[in-house]
């Protein structure tokens, strides 16, 4: 099948539907419910969600040592905090845990299986949604695989060597030197070499090549090596060559071949047979089957891969192969892109056509064989399929279109050690980010093919454990709220039995557990994500500007680069384009070339599915199928408009008659300059500065904007969703921690026209009318705050009061605080006093975990005062008089005191419950505790706790 209609007709039989030239792909959870009923009961469902809109957890089943009694105990723990279903998973046994000598109950075994219906059992009498990861750990495989259905790598060895000389290396050299640098090598892994050669240094065409194959089944290869610099080759294959992540029992060992369709399927139906042949059909109970990011460590071979290669691209790869190839490390990552022998720039050209036909053909045979296998067999099942279809090797975005619940991540913080709320790089792309630079894709697949229920692991956690906030998960699932999320499933709740000594059996997360000090305050986070869910899925993500990334030009230079944090991108500021353009009021998603080809044009718009762009960015795009050109010259010559970054696309892609297709390449590009107006070549900013920039992109060329913001910002962000009725939705966020950001906004008259404004809140449910000045209203948003602000017909209802944050005549109330200290671990409770508030870190309480009371008598003078808390670090409960005025867990903490208060003197309490992190770092003892606040790398810095103030009273 030809390249231009490969991923998008194959996604459309994967989901049993046909698509055509942009014809909607629309699967079984999209937009095509347009009854009034559900357009009617979309407000009553944000007040009252069900609790299918409520986040999930991953629930891991932690060395399968689960039991009955205590998988009950947990899903009713879960339901009581506000969880709205389990992603059931499981892995390894946590390295630091005390397993209490329970027994580990094997994958697919009778008990295991038995223990699977309880859990379907108890869930549904609970109304709670059951997924089931496939396998255990990622990517999947088991102890069982036959070696022939085991992941392969081809990997090269490359010495340099200076003659004249006679060079000896032995196979085990090879082998050790070409030995995988996986997360967890299969000792069972098997080498082959495939060939070995030498070139001169440096290599200037494949002529150059010394054949030395005839000696790879040798023990010892020998070489008289020629005067001058050369670089010995070895191509090496290694089967079983990576162990499961993290596997628990029965679904450990070798990863399996995701690019061997018979053994892919082999490996479904054994798992869906074994376990329904107790269970019954699976779609009794489960909602969705579900595969975790593709981390395939860097599987590249299958046997038949060479003769796939000639069938596709029409050349032999073998000859060419070792020279396309770096020394890779963990998941496949690039380690050394210098390793190798220099090449001059005329041969490195080719290769770098070889390099993409290699990552193309890759893709097209995971796609084919996993992808589209997997899918089929979920539709057999008649369970959904659910995936974080991306990882290295794969179609970052077409992969994700077949699937009925598409996944993207968040994350806390990675190695980078960046932090959430306190910074947002331009020179990093992920400095500063909750979601992950994949989710774009993701939710772009899902955009293209109508679909509303977009997941996201989210919040991955795997440095602050002991340290994340409510607050924190707020901030960081807002923000991939911007990225297209729609749906939360919290990483991850562990399976913990209430024996297990202190903390309990840990293996990652932001410890979602019963002894965390914040647990009872988890449901009002979990509410707050089920009303802006419910509101999202019964709605589409307003776009109408298009990206395409320089991916090919990428697979080419440096291989596929889409785990959710690849160490080195081409274009590293692409995703801030996108956020750029979010900032100043707009919205867009991506394109691949894929997509444009199938795509339609219909009056200067590129039409795919329910999608219509009229403006396409190309961020350094060198490269382009002539096809693709082709299609931009008919979206130009009617009315569309490209603004190409930096440079014009000027060559090919691939190998296969490459000369002639530059030139066609050349030919459509000189006939889009013809359109100076419309296809435009723009610098990037020198300074990086790609807000302030495209804030002036915006206002030359009247790019589309519903929103005018008086000043854009950072960490200002927006998202347009517009419902079946008609109703207009816009999701504000203030992603900084500790300052509150404050604009004018004026709204498009197409949105304001006939329609009224309201403010949702998602704490509450409730609703209230909103008076705009104009089309304009003042945005004041708190530290970490969000807003939704919907347009509509309805026009009776309470109108919205927005707390001053201030007031000329306010009381200070900073001073001489009873405080007591309420230990949650070691029970003890101690009073002192504070002359003047101040964070608990810069006291003798620094290593306090639990709940700090602070009391004051305060006068006041008028029913309606205001108090302001101030900066708080935790959650916060005030108290006026014996009676709680609400908690409040992020941002500012601002209550206006009702009828509790009396006029004259009052007794106020504020109760802050704390992180435990800096407790957990004292316990030196604790293996666990250790491993995620003081492991080396990983060392976590003193967390604020308490009231920090100032206390005013206005």
């Amino acid at each position: 099948m030809d390249r231009r209609s490969f991923i998008i007709r194959s996604a459309a039989l994967s989901a049993g539907l046909v698509a055509t030239g942009g014809v909607s792909l629309l699967g079984s959870d999209t937009l095509v419910d347009t009854n009034g009923k559900r357009r009617a009961n979309i407000y009553t469902t944000f007040k009252n969600p069900d609790a299918k809109y409520h986040p999930f957890v991953r629930w891991w089943w932690n060395g399968n040592k689960v039991e009955k009694n205590e998988i009950l105990r947990e899903l009713r723990l879960l339901k009581e905090a506000g969880v709205g279903g389990v992603e059931i998973n499981p892995i390894d046994f946590p390295s630091t845990g005390d397993d209490l000598g329970i027994k580990s109950i094997r994958w697919l075994s009778d008990e295991w299986i038995d223990l699977l219906q309880v859990t379907f059992n108890e869930a549904k009498k609970l109304d709670m949604t059951c997924d089931l990861i496939v396998g255990s750990g990622w990517p999947f495989g088991a102890e069982t695989l036959p070696h022939d259905e085991r992941a392969q790598v081809a990997l090269i060895l490359a010495e340099e060597l200076e003659g004249p000389m006679d060079y000896e290396v032995s196979r085990y050299h090879i082998f050790n030197e070409t030995d995988p640098g996986v997360t967890d090598t299969f000792p069972g892994r098997t080498f082959e070499i495939l060939s070995l050669k030498m070139v001169p240094e440096p290599m200037e065409s494949l002529d150059q090549v010394i054949e030395l194959s005839d000696q790879r089944h040798e023990e010892l290869i020998q070489v008289k090596v020629p005067e001058g610099k050369h670089v010995f080759y070895a191509l090496v294959k290694v089967n079983s060559f990576a162990s499961v992540i993290n596997g628990a029992p029965g679904a450990a060992g070798p990863i399996l071949n995701h690019m061997d369709k018979e053994a892919v399927r082999k490996y479904l139906n054994h798992m869906s047979d074994t376990i329904q042949k107790k269970t019954g059909p699976l779609s009794n109970h489960l909602r969705a089957f579900f595969t975790d990011s593709m981390e395939l460590e860097g599987c590249n071979w299958s046997a038949d891969l060479a003769d796939e290669f000639r069938k596709r691209r029409g050349y032999d790869l073998m000859p060419y192969l070792p020279f396309t190839m770096f020394k890779v490390g963990r998941l496949g990552a690039v380690v050394d892109e210098n390793y190798g022998v220099k090449k001059s720039p005329e041969f490195e050209e080719i290769i770098r056509r070889v390099r993409f036909d290699f990552e193309y053909t890759k893709a097209e045979l995971l796609y084919e064989r996993f992808t589209q296998t997997y899918l089929e067999w979920c539709r057999e099942q008649n369970v959904k399929s659910r995936a974080q279809a991306y990882g290295r090797g794969f179609f970052p975005l077409e992969t994700s279109l077949g699937y009925d619940i598409p996944e993207g991540e968040s994350w806390t913080t990675n190695w980078l050690r960046h932090k959430l709320g306190e910074e947002m790089s331009d020179e990093d792309y992920r400095r500063g980010r909750g979601y992950t630079m994949i989710n774009k894709y993701v939710s772009s697949a899902a955009h293209l093919t109508g679909k509303r229920l977009i997941s996201c692991e989210e919040m991955t956690n795997t440095y602050l454990v002991f340290n994340a906030t409510l607050e924190l998960l707020k901030i960081g699932s807002d923000q991939a709220i911007m990225s297209g999320i729609t749906h939360s499933i919290w990483h991850g709740f562990n399976y913990s039995p209430p024996e297990a000594p202190f903390p309990g059996w840990v293996q990652y997360g932001s410890y979602y557990n019963e002894n965390n000090n914040w647990w009872p305050y988890f449901k009002y986070l979990n509410r707050y994500k089920a009303r802006i869910s419910s509101l999202l899925q019964h709605a589409d993500m307003y776009t109408d500007i298009a990206i395409l990334p320089a991916n090919y030009d990428m697979w080419g230079e440096m291989g596929v680069q889409t785990d959710p944090f690849p160490e080195k991108l081409n274009i590293p500021y692409t995703s801030i384009i996108w956020e750029s353009i979010n900032k100043n009021g707009g919205a867009a998603d991506y394109v691949t070339e894929k997509i444009i080809q199938e795509a339609k044009i219909e009056k200067g718009k590129l039409c795919y599915g329910p999608k219509k762009y009229g403006i396409l960015f190309l961020p350094e795009v060198k490269s382009m199928f002539p096809d693709t050109l082709a299609k931009l010259y008919e979206f130009v010559r009617g009315g569309g408009k490209i603004f190409a970054i930096e440079c014009l696309p000027e060559k090919s892609l691939g190998l296969h008659n490459y000369k002639e297709n530059d030139k066609k390449v050349s030919a459509w590009t000189d006939k889009l300059r013809a359109y100076s107006d419309r296809f435009v070549l723009t610098p990037k900013p020198d300074d990086l500065r790609y807000l302030e920039w495209y804030t002036g992109l915006q206002q030359k060329y009247q790019l589309p904007h519903y929103l005018e913001i008086s000043r854009p910002d950072r960490y200002l962000m927006q998202t347009r969703y517009q419902a079946d009725d008609k109703s207009e939705i816009f999701f504000f966020s203030n992603a900084h921690k500790h300052e509150n950001r404050n604009t004018r906004i004026t709204f498009s008259k197409e949105i304001t026209r006939g329609r009224n404004p309201w403010i949702l809140d998602p704490e509450t449910g409730k609703s209230y009318r909103l008076k705009l000045d104009g089309n304009s209203l003042q945005l004041n948003l708190g530290p970490a705050e969000s807003r939704i602000i919907v347009f509509n017909k309805e026009r009776k209802g309470e109108y919205w009061e927005e707390l001053p944050l201030n007031h000329p005549a306010a009381q200070f109330l900073n001073n001489n605080w009873e405080v007591e200290l309420r230990h949650s671990r070691e029970k003890w409770v101690k009073s002192t006093q504070m002359e003047t508030l101040q964070d608990l870190k810069d006291t003798e309480h620094v290593r306090f975990t639990g709940t700090v009371v602070y009391k004051k008598r305060i006068q006041i003078h008028k029913k309606g005062a205001i108090l302001n808390l101030g900066k708080v670090s935790g959650v916060s409960e005030l108290f006026v008089n014996g009676k709680s005025q609400g908690v409040k867990w992020y941002g500012n903490r601002i209550y206006k005191l009702g009828d509790d208060v009396k006029t004259g003197e009052n007794e106020i309490e504020v109760h802050v419950i704390t992180t435990m992190g800096n407790y957990m770092q004292a316990l030196t003892d604790n293996p666990t505790a250790q491993k995620y606040t003081n492991r080396k790398g990983r060392e976590q810095e003193i967390q604020s706790m308490g009231l920090v103030g100032p206390v005013t009273v206005y």
